[in-house]
């Protein structure tokens, strides 16, 4: 199944930031057994490599991503670690072209269209859309769909209440999402709690996709 499946499939990709490595396994296990396998760690913390490699020789079955790539050192030390794909935050031209280069899956961040068509000269057909909210959200979506022939991950301001609202919308094939991995629950190790909001936004999702009749 490719990649775009999974993501649409699930509906949500969690946006992780480890204060350890060690934390990536039961994390990615609450995760996993809520319905959502997909982790995106971010370069947010030094724990990142760490996490990732230990996601990709622990569990198979989790689709691991490297968030907040902002350099192309930490491009290489993601791709090293074995990340599946690549999340920048916003349009960084070194960083797509070499990961385009090494033939690994990248979603740059845009939230205009002339990054929109930057990304769309160089072959890309599924972006981050970053920072949604505060660039347009929903109303943006609308307005992008019918010009451009391109898929959207909005993230940033995404949560259970307008999580649903995004997912309508034809050019969004999945949210990023914070809520349910927030930092708080990672440093107290409430894996508990990470899956109870887990479950609770994979049921939601799945109720839209089967009313859609998808």
């Amino acid at each position: 199944m490719k990649q775009e499946e999974i993501f649409y499939n699930t509906g949500i990709i969690p946006v992780i930031k480890i204060d350890k490595a060690e934390k990536a396994l039961p994390l990615a296990e609450a995760l996993l057994k809520a319905g959502i396998p997909i982790a995106e760690i971010t370069f947010r913390s030094d724990a990142a490599e760490k996490g990732i490699s230990l996601l990709k020789k622990n569990m198979k079955e989790i689709l691991v991503g490297a968030g907040t790539v902002l350099t192309s050192d930490q491009l290489e030390r993601a791709i090293g670690a074995g990340a599946d794909f690549i999340v920048t935050p916003g349009y960084n031209p070194d960083i797509v072209e070499n990961a385009l280069a090494l033939n690994k899956l990248i979603y740059p961040g845009v939230n205009s269209p002339s990054q929109v068509e930057i990304a769309l000269s160089k072959g890309l057909k599924v972006l981050k859309f970053f920072p949604a909210e505060v660039s347009g959200g929903i109303a943006m979506m609308k307005a992008l769909q019918p010009v451009y022939n391109v898929k959207f991950i909005p993230t940033g301001g995404i949560n259970l209440g307008n999580i649903i609202k995004y997912l309508e919308c034809k050019n969004v094939v999945a949210c990023g999402g914070t809520w349910m991995v927030s930092p708080e629950l990672i440093e107290n190790e409430n894996y508990d709690e990470v899956y109870r909001l887990s479950k609770e936004a994979v049921d939601v999702i799945s109720q839209l996709r089967s009313s859609n009749g998808k």
